[in-house]
């Protein structure tokens, strides 16, 4: 992928995520055990979350993050689809070709 396209899907990735409770995301089984609370606050860490690095962003895109919350290791991921999110996206960078889904999970899920 070249540096523009990448430049285009994290883009759309940091717009996608900070936008909150947008259609398109999902809590985890173990997620939504842990109550309203707990899934509105893992939200907004979702939302504000910049740290990232090599280790997390190997290619640059925004499309996964971890934190702790309340002493629970939690991950949270974007995949891209097509439109009918039956397969991956044949581009990520064109938004009328990809539907995003965020995915909030307890790292013990993964």
């Amino acid at each position: 992928m070249s540096a523009l396209d990448v430049e285009r899907v994290r883009a759309l990735n940091d717009a996608f995520r900070t936008a909150g409770l947008a259609t398109g995301w999902v809590a985890t089984v173990g997620v939504r055990a842990l109550g309203p609370a707990f899934i509105l606050e893992a939200v907004e860490r979702v939302q504000s979350f910049g740290r990232f690095d090599e280790d997390n962003d190997p290619w640059g895109e925004h499309d996964f993050g971890s934190f702790e919350l309340s002493g629970e290791p939690l991950f949270w991921k974007i995949d891209c689809y097509d439109p009918d999110l039956l397969f991956g996206s044949a581009d990520p960078g064109d938004p009328d070709l990809t539907r995003r889904v965020l995915t909030i999970l307890l790292a013990s899920e993964y």
